[in-house]
């Protein structure tokens, strides 16, 4: 089916969903609105949903001179009781404990719902305290930076370190275009990056269900199709911050993350150019060094992975000698050694235990190598969608995007190890497990390299 949503005064309407791919769909109960100048309409759409009348309003001091002191202002004299609570920071706001804690400091016993003012920071840490203290939350969105604003996972960070926690999704979301298109170039360069990853996503989505008969939603690719799309032929206004560019960008994050709550994962939208950006601020923030935004570094993420699929699909499949494969692959207790090379002991201990069905025998390599043998041309005329390399980065450049490792801080030491590394992260299905199974990672990392 074709995937098209209605908006009716401004409110996003979402389709009932009809689909026999094997998933369980869920119809996320989420108000999102989006349109020009209706921030003054959020006391009226708040009061729609019967939440309460205490709240606690959470911005940073970007964000609340932005749009957070207006949100207030509108909330109070509609009869709201606001309670604010400043992140105020001398630098960009981290996600971290001491975050967390203001707002749960901010709380009272009665208090009724949470409003977060901002993007990603915000928005994941009024997701983990609503979360945790079963209260409902509403997020006024200020920059089109990322598809989190649906997320159901909150990346924060404990002790400098990067954990991912359950969260819940927002109740209410509004996206008031007049306030998003003035948010700085570089977060509207991360929302493109974040959506131009997804062509990745669905392609080792479909590769996975090829090569393993995993269960493939056409719905949620199609939402996917319709936002990748919508961006790369719309560049242009979307660099210049247009009203139109920018509701193209955030109905796109939006709907991206939407397939998150249909089936109730992220494989629609993340794959493997996102194991490469989550490594990337691992390691960067284990050097106490900056880290490159979400976005931009899924962006650059997504060029690489486009440099293996192109080789992937110029693969001489001649060359494959499965004796010769088996004879070099890795034992478990070498494999092991490895992601702990790779992670770190704690974090590799926790990798190996949500993911155990990643230590392969030899007879499912070998199940997988000769669907890849069989199945080749299938594949290739299955994936025809995704642009070059070279394509993805004209695109990127000519929307100022940086489209190399070097250009985000990240030197070529690191970005071998990436290579390497990141197909371990999670055990969803990637081209780069596919040639790391043919025996042909490390021939196709040095190449392109």
């Amino acid at each position: 089916m074709s995937f098209k949503v209605t908006y009716e005064n401004n409110k996003m309407i979402i389709p009932e969903i009809s689909c026999g791919c094997g998933f369980s769909h869920a119809i996320p109960d989420i108000d999102v609105y989006i349109g020009r100048g209706i921030l003054p309409e959020c006391a009226g759409y708040i009061r729609k949903r019967n939440m309460g009348n205490k709240l606690v309003l959470v911005a940073d001091n970007i964000t609340y001179e932005v749009a957070g002191r207006k949100v207030e202002e509108i909330l109070r004299e509609d009869g709201f009781q606001v309670t604010l609570c400043l992140l105020e920071r001398e630098e960009e706001l981290k996600p971290d404990e001491t975050a967390l804690g203001e707002v749960l400091l901010a709380m009272d016993a009665d208090t009724d719902f949470l409003v977060g003012v901002g993007s990603g920071s915000v928005t994941d840490i009024t997701r983990y305290v609503a979360f945790n203290t079963g209260r409902p939350f509403v997020i006024a969105g200020t920059a089109a930076s990322m598809d989190g604003y649906t997320s159901v996972v909150a990346p924060l960070l404990f002790n400098g370190q990067k954990v991912n926690k359950p969260s819940s999704c927002p109740v209410i979301i509004i996206c008031d275009i007049d306030v998003m298109m003035t948010a700085p170039k570089p977060m509207f360069v991360s929302g493109v990056g974040d959506v131009l990853g997804k062509y990745i996503a669905k392609a080792d989505w479909l590769l996975g269900r090829i090569i393993n008969d995993e269960i493939y939603c056409p719905v949620c690719a199609d939402i996917i199709t319709q936002a990748v799309d919508n961006c790369m032929n719309n560049i242009d206004i979307i660099k210049n911050r247009t009203p139109e560019g920018t509701r193209i960008l955030i109905e796109a994050l939006i709907l991206a993350g939407i397939t998150i709550l249909i089936v109730g994962n992220t494989r629609p939208v993340a794959s493997i150019e996102h194991n490469m950006g989550h490594y990337w601020e691992m390691k960067k923030l284990e050097r106490k060094e900056e880290t490159p935004s979400h976005g931009i570094a899924v962006g650059v993420g997504t060029v690489y992975s486009l440099k293996f699929f192109d080789y992937f699909f110029n693969l001489d499949l001649s060359r494959i000698d499965k004796e010769e494969i088996r004879k070099n692959r890795l034992t478990r207790e070498e494999r092991i050694k490895k992601m702990k090379e790779g992670y770190g002991e704690k974090i590799a201990e926790a990798i190996m235990r949500e993911n155990p069905e990643d230590f392969l025998d030899w007879e499912e390599q070998e199940r997988r190598i000769d669907r890849v043998l069989s199945r080749m041309d299938e594949i290739k005329d299955t994936l025809k969608f995704l642009p070059s390399a070279e394509e993805m980065i004209k695109s990127m450049k000519e929307l100022g995007a940086p489209v190399s490792a070097s250009e985000i801080g990240i030197d070529q030491e690191l970005l071998r190890d990436t290579f390497h590394h990141a197909k371990d992260y999670r055990s969803r299905y990637t081209v780069f497990k596919t040639l790391d199974e043919l025996g042909l990672l490390n021939e196709a990392i040095e190449k392109i390299l």
